[in-house]
């Protein structure tokens, strides 16, 4: 997250505003390749500004996270990590999940 702005609920995903036009919604990242571990690409509908993020490389065990995933927007707690996918728990162990390092954001 950027700080600039807060994500807010949108139904069963978190919207993000656009740097440039402000517009929240919901915008599924693209990795791409880059220095390092790379990038997560997003584009806005609205305006068509597009921009990236860095690929978290520094996840660590409990660590809170969000992970953006096609069907919904889940936060939990880092509970094992990988070279590419890391391990998410649902608060109170509802739910234990890999999901691939891209798709999270430390919070």
């Amino acid at each position: 997250m950027n700080g600039d702005s807060p994500s807010r609920s949108a139904g069963a995903h978190t919207a993000d505003p656009c740097p440039r036009c402000r517009v929240e919604a919901v915008r599924a990242g693209r990795p791409m390749a880059g220095a390092g571990w790379g990038v997560v690409g997003y584009v806005c509908a609205d305006c068509g500004h597009t921009w990236s993020r860095p690929i978290e490389d520094d996840v660590e065990v409990y660590d809170i996270v969000r992970v953006d995933l096609s069907d919904a927007t889940l936060y939990g707690t880092v509970w094992q990590v990988a070279d590419d996918r890391i391990q998410v728990r649902g608060s109170g162990g509802a739910w234990l999940l890999w999901v691939e390092r891209w798709r999270v954001h430390i919070y």
